[in-house]
C-alpha cells in the first residue's frame, strides 16, 4: 500500500481535519484515509459533464426543464 505526504497544509486547515476526525472518534490519519478513498471512488466532476455533454450529443435529447421537474415529481403527488 502506498504512502502519501503532503506539505505545506495551512495550521488551519489541519485543526479543522483534526476536529472533524475527532468527532468521529478516528484519527487524523484514519479520517484523512477514509476521505481519500471516498474521493477516489467518485468521478472526476469534469469528466463526468464531458460524459453528460457527450451522451447528451448521441441521444439528441432535450428536454425542457419544467418538465424534467414534472418526471421527478411525479411520484410525489
Amino acid at each position: 500500500m502506498a504512502s502519501i505526504t503532503i506539505r505545506n497544509v495551512p495550521d488551519s486547515a489541519r485543526d479543522e481535519l483534526a476536529s472533524r476526525a475527532a468527532r468521529t472518534g478516528r484519527s487524523l490519519q484514519e479520517y484523512l484515509r477514509k476521505e481519500l478513498i471516498d474521493l477516489a471512488g467518485r468521478p472526476d466532476p469534469e469528466l463526468l459533464a464531458r460524459r453528460v455533454v457527450e451522451r447528451k450529443r448521441r441521444t439528441a435529447t432535450a428536454l425542457p426543464a419544467a418538465q424534467i421537474i414534472e418526471h421527478r415529481d411525479a411520484g410525489r403527488r
